[in-house]
């Protein structure tokens, strides 16, 4: 092969690879926010659909026409790591009114290409009234217009509403504002990634969604409930009737869709999770992991995406050196939380587990240390606060875990413990902070 042919694999490989990482990293990419992104997907569009399906058993749809291109990822487990966030000042979370009122938006802007943000209101306030369980919606009230425009600024985050004539956030402070939108109700459609749609799981109900979770029956990993307990979207039979993928044989998977379902599984994991630890996979995928096959099948899989896999006894982790794939990072001193959660880990690493209150008091001591910092937690029960938030992203990020009523360190929090001494440790958590 000829050097120019040689060049022109080697830029078609790289091509590929950036793409895998940038729709992991954000699943929904439209032309109109990244013109070059999407056009590299536009372009591989064919291998990269094929690379999520085998490797993931993930669905990628490109629509060059309508301008954006959605990976349809469903995750093994279900979880609340990465919630949707408001798109206003502080960035926080969306809580349970704000999920409603999206997913009842949503709905009823699939009525019409054109409307107004009263007239999506009045819509609104109808389907809260005939909805079972559903809240009365109330735009009187500041807090449910509050509400009401966060749900309408995250849809047109994502292109599915476009604000034709004023904006969004006058709805804010008077409920009379005038605000015209366009609705993309295709783009409306693909922000729900469920491989079964809403219409056919509530024909299955009340009489019973399939039995099972997505994958085959007795698959669990550590800390998954079973299906049926737990709140709607947390190991419910809803959420498991919506996620259910038939692929996979439910009840009775036959020897090649168990080994379809350890490959997927084991692979979403590792591209969805900052670090998977053996103890946290199911017999299947500990197997699958340790076979020949299995084995080849990642190093391939991370080879092929770009990213290099670190592979460890106690368990796995993906590193993009580019920190293209990634939503957040660690170690990052983006928020205070971050800062002592690294501050922190020192003490899991070296006392072994310890209790909530070890935890509060070596918060407070780093309060009582730097009084001019994180002035939002300054005030009376500012540590245990601060420790609540330090834990919540050591857990997130797979270095720290709760049992048996104390706080431990998992394996690859050791990475970052502090040693002066040791320079090759400090290069490595920095090297790992392009990854998470």
């Amino acid at each position: 092969m000829s050097s120019l042919a040689n060049q022109l694999v080697r830029a078609e490989k790289e091509e590929i690879a950036r793409a895998i990482r940038t729709l992991l990293g954000r699943p929904l990419v439209s032309r109109h926010d990244d013109p070059a992104a999407f056009d590299l997907i536009r372009k591989r569009r064919q291998p990269l659909i094929q690379w999520f399906d085998y490797f993931c058993g993930w669905r990628l749809v490109v629509e060059p026409r309508q301008g954006y291109a959605r990976l349809v990822k469903v995750k093994t487990e279900p979880g609340a790591t990465r919630p949707a966030r408001r798109r206003r000042t502080t960035r926080a979370p969306f809580d349970r009114r704000r999920y409603t009122l999206l997913c009842l938006c949503a709905a009823e802007l699939l009525t019409s290409p054109v409307t107004t943000i009263g007239m999506l209101a009045q819509r609104v306030v109808q389907a809260a009234a005939v909805e079972d369980g559903v809240p009365a919606f109330d735009p009187v009230r500041s807090e449910e217009r509050a509400a009401f425009v966060d749900a309408l600024k995250l849809l047109e985050h994502y292109g599915a509403l476009t604000a034709m004539d004023g904006a969004t956030d006058a709805y804010l402070d008077d409920e009379e504002a005038k605000v015209l939108y366009r609705v993309d109700t295709t783009r409306v459609i693909r922000l729900l990634a469920a491989p079964v749609p809403p219409s056919r799981v509530a024909a299955t109900l009340p009489g019973g969604p399939p039995a099972a979770s997505a994958g085959p029956a007795g698959e669990r990993s550590a800390g998954e409930r079973p299906v049926g307990e737990g709140p709607v979207g947390e190991g419910s039979p809803v959420t498991a009737a919506l996620t259910f993928e038939a692929r996979y044989g439910g009840d009775e998977p036959t020897a090649t869709q168990r080994n379809l379902w350890a490959r997927h599984s084991l692979i979403r994991r590792l591209l969805d999770e900052p670090v998977v630890h053996r103890d946290e996979l199911t017999p299947d995928q500990a197997a699958y992991a340790d076979s020949l096959t299995g084995r080849r099948l990642l190093r391939r899989a991370a080879g092929e995406a770009g990213f290099v896999l670190e592979e460890r006894a106690e368990g796995f982790l993906l590193i993009d050196p580019d920190g293209i794939a990634t939503d957040t990072r660690f170690p990052d001193d983006g928020s205070h939380a971050k800062v002592a959660a690294l501050l922190m880990l020192d003490l899991l690493v070296t006392s072994g587990p310890v209790t909530d209150a070890r935890l509060d008091a070596e918060a407070a001591g780093l309060l009582r240390r730097f009084p001019q910092w994180a002035k939002a937690y300054q005030s009376d029960g500012g540590g245990p606060r601060l420790a609540a938030d330090a834990l919540e992203v050591l857990t997130s990020f797979g270095l720290a875990r709760r049992a048996g009523g104390r706080i431990a360190a998992l394996p690859a929090a050791a990475r970052y413990r502090n040693r002066p001494q040791n320079s090759g440790l400090q290069l490595q958590a920095s090297h790992v902070q392009e990854e998470v």
